[in-house]
């Protein structure tokens, strides 16, 4: 007979990485991550909650692994992303600036780039140098006007996140 422990520890623990990994992200994606295991995973935030290892927005929609509760948007667009893809990642994890996070998938490195409006040169900037140790880019920007002000090396693909996960893929003429 399986205990309560052995039910949910993978589940627990894969929750607790991935919310400390990426420190905020919404409860809806989180869901996503773990499909098919909605109430496990609803009972774990219960749990987690109540033990002060993660911490819920009054309105339930956000999670966070520190109890103020600030979002970002470059990691919350970036992860919704990574989960049109997740059947298929073997690996991701958070990134460091300018890159919101990497995933591999079918053995090959991605890195997903957020730019904010009027940002545009400084992140090309950060990108510019060895970009043969890059992996393929995928760059999110806020609106496609954005992608005819970049020169990004690597960037495989251009898109539009809104905050519910719907996305819209360009592709540079």
């Amino acid at each position: 007979m399986q205990t309560r422990h052995d039910l949910y520890a993978k589940e627990a623990a894969e929750l607790l990485r991935v919310i400390a990994e990426y420190k905020t992200l919404y409860s809806t994606q989180l869901l996503r991550l773990f499909p098919g295991r909605e109430e496990t995973i609803h009972t774990l935030v219960t749990n987690l909650r109540r033990q002060r290892r993660l911490w819920v927005s009054q309105d339930g929609r956000v999670l966070s692994a520190a109890e103020t509760i600030e979002t970002d948007a470059g990691t919350i667009k970036a992860f919704w992303i990574l989960l049109d893809f997740i059947d298929r990642v073997e690996y991701h994890c958070a990134g460091s600036y300018p890159v919101a996070l990497s995933f591999f998938l079918d053995a090959e490195l991605y890195e997903v780039v957020y730019v904010p409006p009027d940002q545009e040169a400084l992140i090309c900037h950060a990108l510019s140098g060895k970009p043969e140790e890059a992996g393929k880019r995928i760059v999110i920007v806020e609106e496609a006007g954005q992608i005819e002000k970049l020169n990004i090396p690597g960037a495989g693909g251009y898109c539009t996140v809104t905050d519910n996960g719907a996305i819209q893929y360009y592709q540079r003429k």
